[in-house]
């Protein structure tokens, strides 16, 4: 069963030789003090440190766009006369608008729904009135407890493809900015800006899936799921295994105190704990010492994006 913050920090301080503390949260004591920040410190380490089941998250957006008329001026930035404005957003520039006079990668700067005007990057190629506008959001939020992804796990459900990526700022700009690149009918993505970001811009609603890596190690009292960063109550858990904690807080109260003569076995009792954890967080794979077959019989790698059959 995990153990609570204090029971972990009590563990620490009976196995160092120091009395333990009655709380920890609220508590003054430099120690009590000390122990709570290095456990928080050891946690969010430890994060990064191997990718745990207990952290591993799926996350699902829709992909989202609008189509508006409106009218284009050759050389002007400016849409105006545009049959509605709603849901368009441009902090940051999360849209990208295409339509007919429209030049390729213009994004959305502004937008005065007042005066049913909004303002691109790239001035129109051409003037006209009543032209359909699509209006698509390339750039999504990624969850807030976001602290990377789980490579090869983005996927169009819609289109049951994998999404294509993470591609290079060169490939990125390629695929924006060639007149050779239309994006052919798979999704791409890059992640910049702290925002998921795909390519060719969504002129329909699908859902998008990918897995990641969440920075919530902490469940709070009483909840089945981590749901914060740091330990902030005397009864939270956590999703680690306790022992490493508790072998985790020892060494790094030993170094940061210049306890010297006890970091060597404090470091092999933290090893062992650490590879023990690893080995035993979500099972392995059955390895065989003849060849190994790939994992897909199928693919991206022997199938074309178009024509398949014919």
């Amino acid at each position: 069963m995990a153990q609570t913050l204090l029971q972990l920090v009590n563990a620490a301080e009976r196995e160092l030789g120091f009395t333990a503390s009655a709380t920890v949260i609220d508590n003054t004591d430099e120690q009590a003090v000390q122990f709570l920040n290095l456990l928080n410190g050891l946690g969010v380490d430890m994060v990064r440190e191997h990718d745990w089941q207990g952290l591993q998250t799926e996350y699902l957006f829709s992909t989202v766009f609008f189509e508006y008329t409106g009218t284009t001026t050759v050389d002007s930035t400016t849409l105006s006369a545009l049959s509605s404005t709603t849901g368009l957003t441009t902090n940051p520039t999360r849209f990208t608008v295409t339509g007919t006079g429209i030049r390729s990668d213009s994004n959305l700067v502004s937008v005065n729904a007042g005066a049913a005007t909004a303002v691109i990057g790239r001035e129109a190629s051409s003037t006209g009135t009543l032209r359909t506008l699509t209006f698509s959001q390339v750039k999504y939020a990624m969850p807030s407890d976001y602290d990377r992804l789980i490579d090869r796990t983005d996927w169009d459900k819609s289109q049951n493809w994998e999404i294509i990526g993470p591609e290079t700022p060169q490939q990125w700009q390629w695929l924006k900015s060639s007149n050779l690149s239309t994006g052919g009918p798979r999704t791409r993505f890059r992640v910049y800006g702290d925002l998921f970001t795909i390519f060719p811009p969504p002129t329909s609603e699908r859902d998008m899936r990918f897995e990641y890596i969440s920075d919530f190690w902490v469940i709070l009292t009483a909840a089945t799921i981590p749901t914060k960063a740091s330990l902030t109550v005397d009864t939270d858990i956590n999703i680690f295994p306790d022992r490493l904690l508790v072998t985790g807080l020892k060494l790094r109260y030993a170094e940061s105190n210049g306890i010297d003569w006890l970091i060597p076995s404090l470091t092999k009792q933290w090893m062992r704990q650490l590879d023990f954890s690893k080995a035993a967080d979500a099972g392995n794979a059955t390895l065989s010492m003849g060849g190994r077959y790939g994992s897909a019989l199928i693919g991206w790698h022997n199938v074309p994006d178009s024509g398949y059959g014919s």
